[in-house]
């Protein structure tokens, strides 16, 4: 194991048996070269994938912080990039491509303990839900069921649901996405989703399910994603 994987691993077993807790500054870069007896370089590159994991979070000024997070995933080192990051808008950017929603609920509730969890929401807190499915020139591609904390994000209207929530966060309410974790699988269509999908029943879709992160560390989405196997790949790169 290189010794930069081993540091970032001491650092997640710290963050994952509670000696490091949610919101807990880190020690410096210096003080971590001291620890392990490293590089600067080492260090950062650890840093580097903590941060890539969704583990941590820098605050400019202030330093490194565990992220308040639930996590959907075993082994958050498995890490990557991939062009679902930055949302189904800027993935499907070309001039040829227009993107366009059907919007089928758009609400204000009290999720499920469960969703309240990942959102590290108190149960009684509202969200706002929409679920729509998101069309390239017509082509009905995926379908979305999506949970925002409402306190987290005020002045989300309908026409942002239809247009990009993604862009409305970050140009609208300055806010700037840093992280994902997620689960990936196939599902079968349901009856519903087949129908607004237009393929058939039990056909296979490939699913997201993903809790977003603000650089505050601060989980601003939860969903699920469901894209239909034949009109979508997943492009990723793992960092090594």
């Amino acid at each position: 194991m290189l010794k930069y994987e081993a540091i970032a691993r001491d650092i997640q077993s710290s963050i994952e048996d509670g000696s490091l807790r949610p919101n807990e500054r880190l020690p410096t870069v210096v003080e971590l070269c001291e620890i392990y007896a490293v590089s600067k370089i080492t260090v950062k590159r650890a840093m580097d994938w903590l941060t890539e994991a969704g583990l941590v979070t820098t605050r400019r000024g202030s330093g490194s912080y565990v992220k308040n997070s639930t996590g959907l995933v075993d082994d958050p080192l498995s890490v990557g990039v991939n062009d679902r990051a930055q949302g189904f808008t800027a993935e499907h950017a070309d001039p040829a491509e227009k993107v366009s929603s059907m919007v089928y609920a758009f609400d204000i509730v009290i999720p499920s303990p469960e969703i309240a969890r990942h959102l590290a929401i108190a149960n009684d807190d509202f969200t706002y839900y929409h679920c729509r499915t998101r069309l390239v020139n017509n082509v009905p591609i995926t379908i979305e069921y999506t949970h925002m904390p409402l306190d987290l994000i005020p002045g989300l209207k309908r026409r942002h649901v239809c247009a990009s929530v993604y862009r409305y966060l970050q140009q609208g309410l300055g806010l700037k996405i840093a992280s994902f974790h997620r689960a990936i699988r196939a599902v079968p269509a349901d009856q519903i989703e087949a129908e607004r999908l237009g393929i058939a029943c039990n056909e296979p879709l490939l699913e997201f399910e993903q809790v977003g992160y603000l650089d505050s560390g601060v989980p601003f989405e939860y969903s699920i994603s469901r894209n239909v196997g034949k009109r979508y790949t997943l492009h990723n790169i793992t960092l090594a």
